[in-house]
């Protein structure tokens, strides 16, 4: 028998059969090394990203009044008029525009007068007429009258009888009254005519006072009419005008605080539109009736001086103050706008800006001042804070402020 090759003798090397294993496991390694090193960068960077912030300047505490009581309401002026015609008819022409400002009788629009026009026509081809026939009368009432006269001589002469003089008086008579019904008819076309006139003028809508037109409530081919008597393609204005020199602003009072207001109050006016503009104004009068349905009073106040930034319907918060001033402005006062300070686990804090980093203050309270808050510790006058941007901001953080 042959004899055969001894297989048990035959091995495979460790070094070879482990290479390709610790090949793959290396290549592993390298690339979680990498994404882990890309990771970090990426971490690195968004991590050294400036936020944007928005300062404010902090100004010392000059010393007032003190705050009352607060309110919210709105912007609203005395005088405002839907401008409307006195007749029914059609628009042929319309001047106003949003935002133009008109004087006391400047037209706003023309209507159709061709109407009125007709009806005066009538009118004054009726009053011509009856003066032409008022002439006729006159003329045969002197042909009458002498007439009569000539009666009244041959009647004394007994010549003629009693019944002709009689007929005679009789026809200077209807003259007579024919001519003063002449008259009377002339008087009523004469009437008609003033009338048919003033029906052509009030096709002519004028403005009854100087202000802003603030809306313009009908169009050029539209039917207008002081009553809406065409349903809803019938207009019953042609614009909307506001005196901007009556501008004031009108609250609700609760009526649990209304013995806090009186006339002539100094008030604080902030508009919404512009927070950081302070109007000084006083309290023009109280309505004297309540609201049962919210239980408030309304309180009109006027401002000291108008300001072309002031507009009808804006919204306005507004601060009752008191009679007597606070105490003397102190270095450690200072007002701050009440959306700069954070709630900080219950600790009131604002972020001082500080070479383009911020730092973390703890403030001190004092009384609240309409959208400004009293200082009276951690901050100074002329400190530069944080009053918007960024909500997570940190001690320290660098930030950049925007312009």
């Amino acid at each position: 028998m042959a004899d055969r090759p001894d297989l048990s003798a035959l091995k495979i090397d460790e070094h070879a059969r482990r290479g390709p294993q610790r090949h793959g496991r290396r290549v592993l390694v390298i690339l979680t090394v990498g994404l882990l090193a890309l990771g970090g960068t990426g971490y690195a960077l968004l991590r050294e990203q400036v936020p944007e912030v928005q300062t404010a300047i902090v100004r010392a505490d000059k010393g007032g009044r003190p705050a009352l009581l607060n309110a919210s309401g709105y912007v609203t002026p005395r005088r405002r008029a839907t401008v409307a015609a006195k007749i029914t008819a059609r628009v042929n022409e319309i001047y106003a525009e949003e935002g133009m400002r008109v004087e006391v009788g400047q037209i706003l629009a023309r209507l159709d007068d061709s109407d009125a026009k007709v009806r005066l026509t009538a009118a004054i081809a009726d009053r011509d007429a009856t003066a032409a026939a008022l002439g006729d009368l006159q003329v045969n009432l002197v042909n009458a009258e002498r007439e009569l006269k000539r009666n009244e001589e041959l009647f004394q002469r007994r010549l003629i009888a009693e019944q002709q003089i009689d007929a005679a008086r009789l026809a200077v008579d209807s003259f007579k009254a024919r001519i003063v019904l002449a008259r009377q008819q002339i008087g009523a076309a004469d009437a008609r005519i003033k009338m048919a006139e003033q029906d052509i003028d009030n096709c002519i809508v004028r403005a009854p006072f100087a202000g802003v037109v603030v809306s313009k409530d009908a169009q050029r081919g539209e039917m207008v009419s002081p009553i809406s008597a065409g349903g809803g393609f019938t207009r019953t204005g042609i614009a909307t005008l506001v005196d901007m020199t009556s501008l004031e602003i009108e609250v609700d009072v609760n009526e649990s605080y209304i013995a806090r207001v009186r006339d002539g109050q100094p008030v604080t006016a902030i508009l919404d539109a512009y927070p950081d503009w302070q109007i000084p104004g006083k309290v023009r009068t109280l309505i004297p009736t309540a609201d049962r349905q919210k239980a408030t009073v309304k309180v009109r106040a006027s401002f000291d001086k108008l300001d072309p930034r002031i507009l009808p319907d804006m919204g306005v918060k507004v601060t009752f103050l008191g009679d007597e001033p606070t105490a003397a402005p102190s270095s450690g006062r200072v007002l701050v706008p009440r959306t700069a300070i954070r709630d900080d686990g219950g600790k009131p804090t604002v972020f001082l800006y500080r070479d383009g980093r911020v730092e973390r203050r703890v403030l001190g309270l004092g009384q609240a001042r309409g959208n400004d808050q009293e200082v009276i510790a951690g901050l100074a006058d002329g400190d530069q804070i944080v009053t918007a941007g960024a909500k997570d901001l940190r001690d320290g953080q660098r930030v950049s402020v925007k312009r």
